[in-house]
């Protein structure tokens, strides 16, 4: 992986004329993210053809890598150096597109926010585990499918068509992005999926050296969670994605109680600095903690100066049924906060944010997500049913699968591989 990265970072030197094939994740860049584009850019560059250079590029800046602490964690501890990382303030994508060098494939997202809309005839391919807002097109395969992880259906490309390129440090790249997006592959957290528990028992058999699935997790919501020295912009960008229409709002994910953040000094003034900086007319605040039994607390906040902005997406979100937040009004110190207890708390950003693109479709009927993605999440497509709503997959338990049943699956596909 180190060498193939190194290669990645000489990519803005390449010979004029040579095609780069960009694996772009969404603008969040949470673990998910980052690990789909580093293992399927990865997995292009071993089965594609020499001619186009495979690129994982990380859709952030380079200065922004500081927030996603879990991602650091899990660089550092899957011996990769964040300095052989490519990020979006170091490629210019518009340049390889004017030039016709440029392929793009989409993990994590489905379409390009309105910012990168120009880029849109460069997209050859989309694997993601959002709502599917992408037109069908015939030169642009798409895999969408309601997973806990988009990792999740990367590691079954790999096992479906190049098994061999897995090797321990891949595997736990992979490994560690499906486990802390399916909180530990939990049903009872509602993320987690048979196909995703599937996948990461793939990987535990092939790798019995993987890390305790348990202690991992620990490990990656510990750094996730870990907000110590940041500021209230940083701990508003850490985790933010964006929808625009008629008005600009962003959804931040922030890993502390209500209560806590409400005591940061000056909050209301920051807020009003952040959204002058940031051109956002509203933020909406959801705040995830966790009780002494690993069971999540969802909190929401809805900050605006315009107190009819505030009250019209306060109402949307209270008389919401798909799903229903069950929102509960608590008192606020501050008079252009408006605050809940959310009272159904499987509701994470992925199943708020289609709410919210609705609101502002009804309110001036049309908008783009300047970000699809996800704390943890973004969307949800149709099948299978997802643990979020009701009726989770896993009631009656997880898949069984052997290890005998995976050690014939390999040797199938070696036999496969070799009769070819």
């Amino acid at each position: 992986m180190e060498e193939f990265l190194l290669s990645c970072r000489r990519v803005a030197q390449v010979t004029p004329g040579v095609g780069v094939h960009v694996v772009l994740g969404n603008e969040a860049c949470d673990l998910d993210s980052m690990v789909s584009a580093l293992a399927f850019a990865y997995f292009l560059s071993k089965t594609g053809h020499n001619e186009v250079l495979a690129v994982p590029l990380l859709n952030i800046p380079q200065s922004d890598l500081m927030l996603r602490t879990a991602s650091l964690f899990l660089l550092r501890q899957s011996g990769l150096s964040p300095d052989l990382l490519l990020f979006r303030d170091q490629l210019d994508l518009r340049v390889l597109h004017r030039a016709g060098r440029l392929r793009l494939t989409l993990v994590d997202h489905n379409v390009l926010p309105s910012s990168d809309s120009d880029l849109e005839e460069a997209v050859v391919e989309v694997i993601d585990h959002h709502f599917l807002e992408r037109e069908p097109s015939p030169s642009c395969p798409v895999t969408v499918e309601m997973v806990g992880s988009c990792a999740t259906l990367v590691t079954e490309r790999i096992i479906q068509e190049a098994p061999q390129i897995l090797d321990q440090q891949l595997a736990q790249l992979l490994y560690a992005a499906v486990v802390l997006d399916c909180v530990n592959m939990a049903p009872a957290a509602g993320k987690v999926t048979p196909k995703d528990s599937q996948y990461a028992a793939v990987l535990e058999t092939r790798f019995p050296s993987l890390p305790p699935r348990g202690a991992l997790f620990q490990a990656l919501q510990n750094a996730m969670f870990d907000v110590s020295g940041l500021s209230t912009e940083q701990m508003l960008l850490k985790d933010m994605k964006s929808v625009s229409g008629s008005l600009n709002l962003a959804v931040s994910v922030l890993y502390i109680t209500l209560e806590e953040f409400m005591q940061r000094a000056e909050l209301e003034a920051e807020l009003s600095g952040f959204c002058e900086k940031f051109g956002f007319d509203l933020l909406l605040l959801m705040t995830i903690s966790f009780t002494e039994l690993k069971e999540p607390i969802r909190e929401l906040a809805v900050f605006s100066h315009s107190t009819t902005c505030r009250e019209q997406v306060c109402q949307y979100l209270e008389q919401a049924r798909n799903p229903a937040l069950n929102l509960c009004p608590v008192s606020s110190p501050y008079p252009h906060i408006s605050a809940y207890q959310q009272g159904n708390n499987l509701a994470s950003r992925k199943k708020v944010l289609p709410i919210v693109k609705d609101f502002l479709k009804e309110r001036d009927g049309d908008c783009r997500l300047g970000d699809v993605e996800e704390d943890e999440e973004s969307q949800v497509p149709p099948t299978p049913m997802n643990s979020l709503v009701e009726g989770c997959p896993l009631d009656n338990g997880l898949p069984h699968i052997s290890a005998q049943d995976l050690e014939e699956k390999f040797s199938k596909m070696d036999a496969d591989r070799g009769g070819k």
